[in-house]
């Protein structure tokens, strides 16, 4: 088992990457901690996961929720070697119809809330530790109408450079995952929650013409990403970003809409 006695922390465990993260983290050995707003979806992860997961209603975003649950872990875990900072938003923020509020609030979750979420649980990460921040391809594409989710993903892999220097005279290793378009619940939101299923299939179909795999990504796919960095596998690789989209970004021409 790759993560034998290893205790990890993952935020918005509760459904999409992070829950796929939390149950092979489990299968691989490890102690998990899920975080996630929504009380019955926590609920209904930890029946899944079972006795070696632990779950906890928190918004990392809030200094007197981080400090809650922190507090609770050091106290139900002791110490920590894993940290995956999963939790986060999309939303669209077209430039000249954006509201300012609307873009703040998806900086304010996706890179205030991982910073202080490492920022927080750096005095509970053992030595040798791993920290692993799910970023996205949006730091890479170019994609109109979104400015504030693609500024936060590229955000996350400047300020992991940043923590890994912070972090490397204690031997914890930190990196970024970069998913591209995979089959999670995220994609439902930012204004595709009511959209007719039709539509949605048809959004769906295109996406996938634009991958060179011709095909969406499995939460399983990346958690084991994930877990490549979080175990022992990536003893030596550290400030990288670990981009696991089907080619999208390395290959973008290989996709059947250029092969016509």
């Amino acid at each position: 088992m790759k993560l034998a006695g290893k205790k990890g922390l993952i935020t918005g465990g509760n459904s999409g990457i992070g829950l796929a993260t939390a149950r092979l983290f489990i299968a691989e050995g490890a102690q998990v901690a899920i975080t996630g707003r929504d009380q019955e979806t926590i609920d209904e992860a930890i029946a899944e996961l079972g006795p070696n997961a632990r779950g906890y209603r928190a918004d990392v975003t809030i200094a007197a929720d981080r400090q809650q649950l922190f507090a609770a872990l050091a106290e139900d875990f002791g110490k920590l070697d894993i940290v995956f900072a999963n939790a986060g938003i999309s939303g669209k923020t077209p430039t000249g119809s954006t509201d300012e509020a609307v873009f703040e609030n998806i900086i304010h979750i996706n890179l205030n809330g991982a910073f202080f979420t490492v920022n927080s649980a750096a005095p509970l990460l053992n030595d040798g530790g791993s920290v692993i921040f799910n970023g996205s391809v949006h730091n890479h594409l170019g994609q109109p109408g979104m400015a504030a989710y693609a500024a936060t993903k590229g955000g996350l892999v400047s300020m992991a450079r940043a923590i890994a220097a912070d972090l490397a005279p204690r031997g914890i290793r930190v990196n970024v995952v970069a998913p591209g378009a995979t089959k999670t619940p995220i994609w439902s939101r930012g204004g595709r929650a009511n959209a007719p299923a039709e539509e949605s299939a048809k959004l769906a179909k295109f996406v996938a013409s634009a991958i060179p795999l011709g095909r969406w990504g499995e939460p399983e796919e990346l958690a084991k990403a994930v877990l490549f960095l979080a175990s022992d596998d990536s003893s030596y690789v550290n400030a990288i970003e670990l981009t696991v989209d089907g080619g999208v970004t390395g290959a973008p021409w290989g996709s059947s809409i250029f092969r016509g």
